[in-house]
């Protein structure tokens, strides 16, 4: 397929004037095409396609369907309907109103192309850019981030169910790309019969010894197919097959091999005193290789991935600003900019697997929110993300983390008895520090601990033996007191940050991040954003980006037509107060 780098087609005016008699008050898809044509070209996709073979649909075309897919949470084959029926997204396509439109999987290698590719977040990123030209999001203000989980498009599958359905996926492609040689490596019909069915526990033995023979004969199919493949005299391209590579790491993942007491090689159920990877190497099924298991605080287990929004939540400073009567909308949407009236919008989307905590994940956003010219002067954030490395880093390049630090977690704190890590000045230079009852410490040693800076201060064991508040200061066995500190720097930091979330005028400010649980949800209910369409970490990114593009206009739609938000819940009563006054 080949592609011109044009953007959307001219609207034809038979469709401009049926568009307008049926929509009068306009539409979203109509408004989108009005607003934002320039967003949906074709020269960002360019390296994705070819430049000859019979010319496809423009990559815009097929962007602004998708967007508009999203919005509506149509599946595929609902949305290459609603580009052959509905009068407002012909307009929106540019198409005439006799167009038959497209095959449905068009969209799915559309898609397959941009996963390939790198190019998940081009649409978002250029909607983004429109923004900030329009004056609607810019560096500095306040920013919130949060994050959900998100379950795979996969069904879940517990050990035994795992090692079984990988064997029967790597027979399925191997019967597909390598017939005659499948044939020749298995007994056919015995592996037909045995995995025709999709592998379920429901129809598994419930005795245990049972199960654990079945465990046992999986793994041996495993063994074959896998030594079969890696056989010297076996074609290379076999053991690169996704479904075979996967097949041999879910064996060591699930299996052992032992030599019994004869010196036979004997296949057994990998236990947990065996050794088992961890939690973001271990694979969860032959069918999605980056979804992983997880679990967020008390929420139950879950399998797929992790989304963190990140979305604007405070207004311009107020400013004169003039719009012409006959301006078009983007200077009256740059005039409201100007008078402060700002749509939260989303100016980060960011997917990984399941297991990476949240902390892990602050630096990737924020060096996004730079790169797009969007950084915020503060960044609202729950506890899962701050740390003082994290916290002073941030500081450092302009951005304020509004987030609650981790409290001290020594028994003394944790008991709130006794003397905690406040109770002691440190004196930097010195190198020393001076616990309550005024004894100085007697060893410094800076040390590495889980890859970060620390210090060890330790007192002696013949002062603190002497003391008469040992038993409110330490229960260590030697009777003496030792702190671990980080650096200076991050531990006034912390000390800081800890003494200012105990006052209310930081809990009152902090109340802002509440809103972005409201964000969540409408991505949930508007796109379905926490159940993956599609397998894999690309696809799934590709997905929660079109997901965030699709709320983004659904905002910006609100922002031309409605204007400002009316926050406040007006009753019914009241209502008939302001007809009657006016």
């Amino acid at each position: 397929m080949s592609m011109r780098p044009v953007g959307l087609p001219e609207i034809p005016e038979q469709t401009v004037v049926v568009a307008r008699a049926a929509f009068p008050r306009g539409s979203l898809a109509i408004r989108v095409r009005d607003h934002l044509a320039e967003v949906f070209v074709g020269e960002p996709f360019a390296e994705a396609f070819g430049v000859r073979g019979a010319p496809g649909l423009p990559p815009g075309v097929l962007s602004l369907v998708t967007v508009l897919q999203f919005a509506e949470d149509l599946t595929d084959r609902q949305a290459a309907a609603m580009a052959v029926r509905a009068i407002d997204w012909k307009y929106a396509l540019g198409a005439e109103l006799t167009d038959t439109g497209f095959d449905a999987s068009v969209l799915s290698k559309f898609r397959a192309r941009l996963a390939d590719n790198g190019m998940e977040r081009v649409v978002f990123d250029r909607l983004l850019e429109h923004c900030k030209d329009a004056g609607l999001v810019a560096a500095g203000g306040k920013q919130r981030t949060d994050s959900t989980h998100v379950i795979s498009a996969v069904r879940d599958l517990n050990r035994l169910e795992l090692a079984g359905e990988s064997v029967r996926a790597a027979l399925e492609a191997l019967a597909v790309a390598a017939p005659l040689w499948l044939a020749g490596q298995i007994d056919v019909t015995e592996f037909a019969q045995r995995y025709w069915p999709r592998v379920d526990g429901r129809r598994m033995p419930p005795s245990q010894t049972k199960r654990d023979r079945l465990a046992q004969v999986f793994g041996q199919d495993a063994l074959a197919l896998c030594r079969a493949a890696w056989a010297d005299d076996a074609p290379v391209w076999i053991r690169q097959i996704e479904a075979v590579h996967l097949l041999r790491q879910v064996l060591v993942q699930t299996c052992i091999i032992r030599s019994d007491s004869r010196g036979r090689q004997v296949i057994k159920k990998r236990d947990a005193d065996d050794g088992v990877p961890p939690g973001q190497l271990r694979l969860t099924s032959p069918y999605d290789a980056d979804a992983r298991w997880a679990a967020k605080g008390d929420d139950p287990f879950w399998m797929g991935y992790k989304i963190h929004l990140t979305e604007t939540c405070s207004t311009l400073p107020d400013a004169d600003a003039d719009a012409d009567a006959d301006a078009d909308a983007d200077a009256v949407a740059g005039a409201e900019a100007a008078a402060g009236v700002m749509p939260n919008l989303i100016t980060d989307v960011h997917t990984t697997d399941a297991t990476v905590p949240d902390v892990k994940a602050t630096t990737p956003i924020q060096r996004k929110l730079v790169a797009h010219g969007v950084k915020p002067t503060e960044h609202y954030l729950d506890s899962g993300y701050p740390s003082a490395d994290l916290v002073t880093k941030a500081l450092k390049q302009g951005i304020r983390m509004v987030t609650p630090i981790l409290l001290d977690r020594s028994a003394q704190a944790k008991a709130a008895e006794g003397f905690d890590k406040n109770a002691f000045t440190v004196n930097w230079k010195t190198r020393q520090v001076r616990c309550p009852a005024g004894k100085t410490s007697s060893h410094w040693n800076p040390v590495k601990q889980h890859g970060t800076d620390a210090i060890v201060i330790t007192f002696s064991v013949l002062t603190c033996r002497e003391c008469p508040f040992q038993k409110q200061c330490t229960t260590s066995q030697i009777g003496r007191r030792m702190l671990t500190l980080r650096p200076k720097e991050l531990h006034e930091n912390l000390a800081r940050a800890r003494a200012e979330q105990k006052t209310d005028t930081w809990k009152n400010k902090y109340a802002l991040r509440a809103g972005v649980e409201g964000t969540i949800n409408q991505a949930l209910d508007v796109t379905g954003i926490r159940r993956a369409r599609y397998r894999g970490l690309p696809k799934v990114r590709l997905q929660h980006a079109f997901s965030a593009t699709a709320l983004n206009v659904i905002r910006l739609d609100a922002h031309w037509t409605t204007g400002p938000l009316d926050r406040t819940r007006h009753s019914q009563l009241e209502r008939l107060n302001y007809r009657l006054s006016a």
